[in-house]
């Protein structure tokens, strides 16, 4: 595969940003002396700590347990997709036909077949190995499930920084160089891992992507409306034609609202105390935290195209909130220690309706009820993205990626690694 092809599949592969530049040298040997100077400084650390945090891990498949069922069956099976659950679900029903299995039911005390029955099913198996093929197949059930799970908290995460870059197809990503690079880089910087600090976030515009930008704002026939899809600011959107800019707000709202209806039923579910976000162990942050950087992002690009159509009227008495993610109470305590305090926003968050309440009607709340619980809390609500599209900082500096161990940074990746087997920063027994 050429550079383009690689910076295509990196889209949802999790690369560093130094990595992505790497391959942005590749794709674009027309860059000029200055341009190729900031992209090289990002680039020539692209080989360094190779293989620990760089590739986000896809889920894993059924190998191992579609070989043991072919084995202990005694069939072939028939081809079979092991990284994807409806193949393996389908091969397990497949070979579960010789025991009159069913996905459906796989209780192990409650849904084997008594002798009585397995006689009436021509089941000539002996209780022994009955029992070990409904056993086999119920973990083979149970792996589809963990697949999907996995699946889509893989694909919630990789959507909640780059919003519909999955959209994208491959001719048209190859169809614009300049804009593809800007994507495949931008993309890169907005999926790095969260890092716990105290200060606020990085920037996710460096000197890199605003080169890259750049060149796409310097010539004619620049495909905005694919950047769009992963970079819905305003210096974007204003270059979209009206129909164009109408798609992608409705995208934009569609994510939203589906978004809202899934926090909505895991709010139920949870114990989360809305007026300081911690949550007590054994609450699944993991999930509400994944969900709640999709319901941010859509809801962030959904506004920006809302502003951008002169429409921001249509929600201006139904105006939903953003969501804070939840935090343990140890890094609640780090966070206050040297005398700091929750956030301003998680404050504004816990003054307004929930978000979803207000997106069904159930609940009224305003854009000036918005800005009177922000100015409460001296909360900016334009610049802070309450009630507009945020606007960055100052272009940020190429930072290098640090290596993470449960969101701690770690400065040797070889240490990283042994701290993360360990299970050092991870909520679990640690090593003495």
């Amino acid at each position: 595969m050429d550079a383009l092809d690689r910076l295509y599949d990196s889209l949802d592969a999790r690369l560093r940003p130094e990595d992505v530049a790497a391959l942005v040298l590749e794709a674009q040997p027309s860059l000029t002396h200055r341009e190729r100077e900031v992209v090289q400084y990002a680039a020539a650390h692209a080989s360094r700590r190779h293989g620990f945090s760089a590739v986000d891990a896809r889920p894993v498949g059924a190998t191992h347990q579609v070989a043991a069922a072919r084995f202990l069956f005694g069939v072939d099976g028939g081809v079979v997709d092991v990284d994807d659950p409806i193949s393996v679900l389908e091969f397990a029903a497949a070979v579960g036909s010789e025991i009159d299995w069913n996905p459906a039911h796989t209780d192990f005390l409650t849904d084997r077949l008594n002798r009585d029955a397995r006689d009436a099913a021509g089941i000539e198996l002996s209780k022994r190995q009955y029992n070990r093929r409904f056993r086999m197949l119920r973990r083979l059930s149970a792996k589809v499930s963990r697949m999907e799970r996995a699946r889509k908290m893989r694909d919630t995460t990789l959507f909640a920084a780059p919003g519909f870059v999955g959209a994208v197809d491959r001719a048209r990503f190859r169809a614009d160089p300049d804009a593809a690079c800007f994507i495949a880089y931008f993309t890169a910087l907005r999926e790095l891992r969260r890092e716990f600090v105290l200060e606020s976030r990085a920037n996710p515009f460096d000197l890199v992507a605003d080169v890259l930008f750049a060149r796409c704002a310097a010539r004619g026939g620049t495909d905005w409306p694919m950047i769009a899809l992963t970079c819905p600011a305003p210096d974007v959107l204003s270059r979209l034609r009206p129909e164009q800019l109408g798609r992608l707000l409705g995208m934009w709202s569609a994510a939203t609202r589906s978004i809202a209806s899934s926090l909505a039923a895991l709010w139920q579910s949870a114990s989360i105390d809305k007026a300081t976000m911690i949550v007590r162990q054994g609450v699944d942050s993991s999930t509400w935290n994944a969900l709640a950087g999709v319901y941010n992002t859509a809801r962030a690009g959904w506004i920006a195209c809302l502003h951008a159509a002169g429409l921001t009227s249509l929600i201006e008495h139904a105006w939903p909130g953003k969501v804070m993610r939840v935090m343990a109470g140890d890094l609640a305590a780090w966070h206050q220690e040297p005398g700091g305090s929750l956030h301003p926003d998680t404050s504004v968050w816990s003054r307004l309706p929930l978000p979803w309440d207000v997106l069904d009607g159930t609940v009224a709340c305003s854009r000036a009820d918005v800005e009177a619980a922000c100015r409460e809390q001296r909360v900016e609500p334009e610049k802070s993205g309450w009630t507009a599209p945020r606007t960055h900082r100052a272009i940020a500096r190429f930072r290098l990626t640090p290596e993470l161990v449960h969101g701690v940074a770690v400065s040797d990746p070889l240490w990283a690694m042994m701290l993360r087997r360990a299970h050092v920063f991870g909520g679990q027994d640690t090593l003495d």
